[in-house]
């Protein structure tokens, strides 16, 4: 879908024409709404790269190759029930100059300067889309990481700006999707506490974040008891597809579970379609709808 031609045509764009990222934008065709019909939401996660993170099953580079990874995204697009993409201002324009996001839901990427595997990991500064920006833009939405370590003061400056960025986005009647963990730090690296009680906390915190939470969904990793997790909230969760799987039929079988309850509004997948252990993306993204569609 991406060949030399294509690929030596966007950077050249970029290289001579970078106002036109502006102009295509403005140029899109809108989404006719964030849902379908079926109140069901389809996205595809690719905002990784920009916080450092590459690693896609085995291969610690596997988003560290740009062409390959927006190819593989014009594929996820491409296929009946993908209703669109998360990611950082860099990807979204490649995409959006490919012409892949026409009638898509896109939801931009905000806070990405916690990187990974640094000291200030859990610093999760906003260093991407700004809410000005995602309206500008004429994206959907914005997405922010929060992680939560009872042990790092960092967290405080994190939740303060999130608290922000949810106000900035409802004020423009924009979505704010926010993905919250709680984390703890083991032999210095950063690790996610997946335990059905910290997942309901975390959940807890993040749907409390701003002056309303009208425009707020919540992005939550699919654990054990996920029916105590989805209860938690009365707001709308999209389920979090998490590292590549070497059992993805098991993998699709908890999102089927989950996706029955009626918080549970969708999927954003991300490494788990793109890097599939099979290589095939198409057969792993429309598995992936036939869980919902």
């Amino acid at each position: 879908m991406l060949d030399d031609k294509r690929w030596a045509g966007l950077v050249e764009t970029r290289v001579k024409n970078p106002g036109l990222v502006q102009r295509a934008a403005e140029k899109r065709t809108q989404p006719g709404a964030l849902v379908g019909e079926d109140g069901r939401l389809m996205l595809v996660a690719a905002d990784h790269p920009a916080r450092g993170a590459l690693r896609a099953g085995e291969d610690p580079m596997a988003m560290g190759h740009r062409r390959r990874l927006v190819e593989r995204l014009c594929v996820a697009l491409s296929r009946p029930g993908v209703d669109g993409v998360l990611g950082t201002a860099d990807i979204l324009e490649d995409l959006l100059l490919l012409g892949a996001l026409e009638e898509k839901v896109v939801i931009a990427s905000m806070n990405r300067g916690g990187l990974a595997g640094t000291a200030f990991e859990i610093d999760d500064r906003f260093t991407a889309c700004t809410a000005e920006a995602v309206q500008r833009m004429g994206w959907q939405g914005g997405k922010m990481l929060l992680r939560i370590d009872p042990e790092d003061p960092a967290t405080a400056a994190t939740l303060e700006a999130s608290a922000r960025a949810v106000d900035d986005l409802a004020a423009r009647r924009m979505v704010a999707m926010v993905e919250p963990f709680i984390s703890h730090r083991l032999d210095g690296r950063v690790r996610n506490d997946l335990s059905t009680d910290a997942v309901v906390r975390s959940c807890t915190v993040a749907a409390g974040l701003g002056g309303t939470s009208a425009y707020t969904w919540l992005k939550l990793p699919v654990v054990e008891e996920m029916e105590r997790v989805l209860s938690a909230t009365s707001l709308p969760v999209v389920l979090l597809g998490g590292e590549v799987s070497t059992d993805q039929a098991a993998t699709f079988e908890t999102w089927r579970r989950a996706l029955a309850h009626p918080t549970a509004r969708g999927l954003v997948v991300g490494r788990s379609l793109l890097f599939p252990p099979h290589g095939d993306v198409w057969q792993a993204v429309d598995s992936a709808v036939g869980l919902m569609r």
